[in-house]
């Protein structure tokens, strides 16, 4: 397991779907104040679904009280790193830590990392960068793969129990 960390995240329906991958790989979320949306936002909600009881999310008032908190190996994504995400053994507890949408990580946070725990994803030429969910997605799974998807679900256990409708509206049990 990993800590995924982001920094003054702003768009409700990102840190969403960044509750939903934290619920199925089993890996704890840390939101860092101020964010750009309430708790309570329908948009977030809609984009956890029903993940929200499923993930560990802890809100800190700033990024020192999470390194009091959290003792693994710290990892910024910036896209102005060079040494790319891929080349890094990860491991269990490593913190991987994120900034915000429209900026990335301020130069002040990037300034706390050295060279070799400073990460990017590449990208192709003139683009500036990946969204938010879609970055820690690609490198939560890749931390997860090196792990050989330690924890994960065998597909039995996966669809036990689902239940639902068709396209047509027709119910289905499984």
């Amino acid at each position: 397991m990993v800590h995924v960390v982001l920094v003054n995240p702003q768009i409700a329906p990102n840190t969403g779907n960044l509750i939903r991958l934290c619920a199925n790989t089993g890996n704890d979320l840390h939101l860092v104040e101020p964010l750009g949306f309430r708790l309570d936002d329908s948009l977030l909600k809609r984009g956890g679904l029903d993940y929200h009881e499923r993930t560990r999310m802890t809100v800190h008032p700033d990024l020192a009280s999470v390194r009091a908190d959290l003792q693994g190996r710290w990892f910024a994504f910036s896209t102005h790193s060079t040494r790319r995400y891929t080349d890094v053994s990860y491991q269990h507890d490593d913190v991987l830590v994120f900034g915000c949408e429209g900026s990335g990580l301020d130069e002040d946070v990037t300034a706390q990392f050295d060279l070799e725990h400073s990460l990017t994803i590449p990208l192709r030429p003139n683009n500036r960068s990946l969204n938010l969910a879609n970055a820690v997605s690609v490198v939560v799974f890749e931390a997860w793969r090196q792990a050989d998807f330690d924890g994960a679900a065998e597909k039995s256990e996966r669809i036990e129990g689902l239940t639902g409708e068709l396209l047509d509206g027709t119910p289905f049990d499984r």
